[in-house]
């Protein structure tokens, strides 16, 4: 039996494409493995984001291309770069568009010959999940029709495509047949869900659909456009014990005229009345947001009051990039670039100022007794999912001790008993 493994790099988006892929494969007779020096071929399923991603990509298909496999090349590096990448890139045999996902068949029988697959195009209902997930993403649509200067997503993924409720929900009853546990709802927008195909914004019936579904303990959602984010889906927030009170709402900055110019909707103060909104509402909300520093025109004054609203605001999640120059971009050829070390010094010093508030924050978590799901076993501590923390490496842990054997993906409770910068520390209530 030919065996096939994948390397997904980037967003978790992409790692649904990745699952789907290997569907597709295992759909033909292939047998799935991890280590890709085991695999008759190889798929490198890229990111091509911002440069920091498209050389990790690059990096990684001429190491995947050194075990001498068969490769294919897909994902947003080769969406974006499908021309150049067919020219230079002589170590794939084989580079597979975005766009050529739902032909996909004939790309891949022109290195193998052999391959059968009664389906043209990938499937959301073929996902391979990883052996005893409890956790899984559920991508509700594509592409994004915001347009911010400053990205390229447009460029790879097109415009906002959403999904079918239909479709969405069907996919949803099969990984709660798959005994998932934790939902992860995403897509570039998520909560301008709907607006293309049903003409108006549908996140919040579809969250209804989904909560009827009963074997998910948790329902989580990703990528909140701050303006769309209605009263109503506040008080589901609020009210749903099974949403979980995260919400993951990229920002990229406080200031009026650099949100203008990134042509993202809002301004400081409605940025402010909207946290505190949530705040007041949900009091127990964990609030997670990403920043840009180095943006073209970012003044020292529009920095040092980005850092105020930070200490304002005190996310308890908080990640931050330096502006990246994407061509083809219309940020691109703005005057006032900022020069790389303007930009590093900038980041260095949000993140100083957002270790404090979150060892801040968290020292308010001591004691707290926290429901969730156990995901995995670190030397003498599990690891606890719960509504601190998403599913995607980028907030702080969890640990806990235990005195009897706990099954990974179990419930369990566990209070707080340590807090760390990022990390919570407990003990397992009996």
């Amino acid at each position: 039996m030919k065996k096939v493994g994948v390397v997904s790099l980037g967003c978790c988006k992409n790692l649904v494409d990745s699952q789907m892929l290997l569907g597709y494969f295992c759909n033909a007779g292939y047998q799935v493995v991890v280590d890709p020096k085991k695999a008759d071929v190889i798929i490198v399923n890229t990111c091509g984001f911002i440069l920091d991603s498209k050389k990790e990509s690059i990096d990684t298909i001429f190491e995947m291309s050194s075990y001498n496999k068969k490769s294919i090349v897909t994902g947003c590096l080769a969406q974006r770069y499908y021309k150049e990448l067919k020219e230079e890139l002589v170590e794939a045999n084989q580079i597979i568009k975005i766009d050529d996902y739902d032909n996909i068949l004939d790309k891949i029988k022109e290195i193998d010959s052999d391959f059968n697959n009664t389906n043209r195009g990938l499937s959301y209902f073929d996902r391979v999940l990883d052996d005893n997930a409890f956790s899984a993403y559920l991508k509700i649509g594509e592409g994004c029709s915001n347009n911010c200067t400053y990205c390229a997503i447009p460029l790879i993924r097109g415009p906002l495509k959403s999904r079918p409720m239909e479709s969405i929900v069907k996919e949803a009853q099969m990984l709660a047949n798959k005994k998932i546990k934790e939902l992860v709802v995403i897509a570039q927008d998520t909560t301008k869900y709907g607006l293309d195909i049903y003409h108006e914004i549908k996140i919040e019936d579809l969250l209804k659909e989904l909560l009827k579904i009963k074997e998910f303990s948790y329902i989580r959602l990703l990528y909140l456009y701050p303006d769309e984010i209605s009263d109503e889906l506040i008080h589901m927030f609020k009210n749903e014990k099974r949403l979980t009170p995260y919400f993951d709402i990229p920002i990229q900055h406080s200031e009026d005229n650099i949100l203008k110019a990134m042509n993202r909707r809002g301004n400081k103060l409605f940025l402010k009345t909207l946290f505190n909104k949530i705040k007041k509402e949900i009091p127990n909300a964990i609030l997670r947001t990403t920043i840009m520093v180095g943006f073209p025109n970012e003044s020292e004054e529009d920095f040092n009051n980005l850092c105020e609203f930070i200490k304002e605001i005190r996310f308890d999640h908080l990640g931050v990039f330096t502006y990246s120059r994407e061509e083809d971009t219309l940020s691109y050829d703005m005057p006032n670039q900022i020069d790389e070390e303007t930009k590093q010094k900038r980041k260095d010093i949000l993140l100083k100022i957002q270790r404090h508030i979150s060892y801040q924050n968290n020292q308010k978590h001591l004691n707290e007794i926290m429901e969730g799901i156990v995901v995995a076993k670190n030397k003498n501590y599990y690891m606890l999912r719960s509504y601190f923390n998403a599913p995607d490496d980028i907030d702080g842990n969890i640990y806990f001790t235990s005195n009897k054997p706990i099954e990974i993906g179990a419930m369990a409770k566990v209070k707080i008993t340590q807090a760390l910068v990022y990390d919570l520390y407990g003990e397992l209530i009996e």
